[in-house]
């Protein structure tokens, strides 16, 4: 069954995509759940438009949205209208196979709880993204996990299991993972979270010098201090995103 499922990945071809669009361009685009308590629009004709290199903070309550949103940009749930463009590709319209291998070449995703395999070795997590996408021979994934870890500052914790690291450690080896096949777009879900005030800062330091670098950077977070140190603010309330000048009324709703 495995062998079957990892062959349709090899045969998915992906559309060419679109040349001169934003990073990410959705166009209005509407998420309804249907459920035993009825039907409930989680995003309701959303427009957003972000630019390559650009550093966004999503922000807003409990839900409000953010998530869901940020399922439509990696691909992980679809729209029920509207359009999804990312780097020009037509997220929307592909099918399953399509998306698992353009997610695994375009985007790379940190999440609030790490997600590190327990079973392997912190070097082995980040190589992890290689060997399923196929990306830099053998012989290069070692060395380029290596130097993705020296990045993140915990090169020495290589040949560690993770749960032998620190939870701050440990989020920098997601880091790592996350860019491992050199994505254009990194899309961070509460990324500090979990993490006390000093290593949140010198997490969101280190994104800061990627989106300078020209990576892309979406982050989900509840944290108002941290989010003024993007580039740019985006404000989830009720599925739709605010003007500017209605953060502050989102904040104290």
């Amino acid at each position: 069954m495995i062998a079957k499922w990892l062959s349709g990945l090899m045969e998915a071809k992906l559309p060419q995509p679109r040349a001169g669009m934003a990073a990410v361009e959705m166009t209005k685009v509407s998420k309804t759940y249907f459920t035993g308590a009825g039907e409930f629009e989680a995003l309701k004709g959303i427009q957003l438009s972000v630019k390559a290199g650009e550093f966004v903070a999503v922000v807003g309550k409990s839900g409000s949205g953010k998530s869901t949103l940020i399922n439509m940009i990696t691909g992980i749930d679809r729209p029920t209208g509207g359009e999804v463009w990312i780097s020009g590709m037509p997220v929307h319209t592909l099918n399953e196979n399509q998306i698992a291998v353009w997610r695994g070449r375009t985007v790379g995703v940190v999440f609030q709880f790490f997600q590190l395999l327990p079973t392997l070795t912190v070097m082995e997590n980040v190589m992890l993204p290689m060997d399923f996408c196929g990306m830099y021979s053998r012989t290069e994934r070692p060395a380029r996990a290596l130097a993705l870890l020296e990045l993140v500052g915990v090169r020495e914790q290589a040949h560690k299991l993770p749960a032998n690291l620190s939870g701050g450690q440990q989020q920098r080896v997601a880091i790592a993972r996350s860019l491992a096949n050199d994505p254009p777009l990194l899309v961070a879900d509460e990324p500090t979270g979990n993490l006390d005030s000093r290593t949140a800062t010198s997490v969101i330091d280190f994104f800061q010098e990627l989106a300078a670098g020209g990576k892309t950077i979406l982050m989900v977070t509840h944290d108002n201090d941290l989010a003024r140190r993007s580039g740019r603010i985006v404000t989830v309330y009720d599925g739709q995103i605010l003007p500017d000048g209605d953060r502050e009324c989102a904040s104290r709703d």
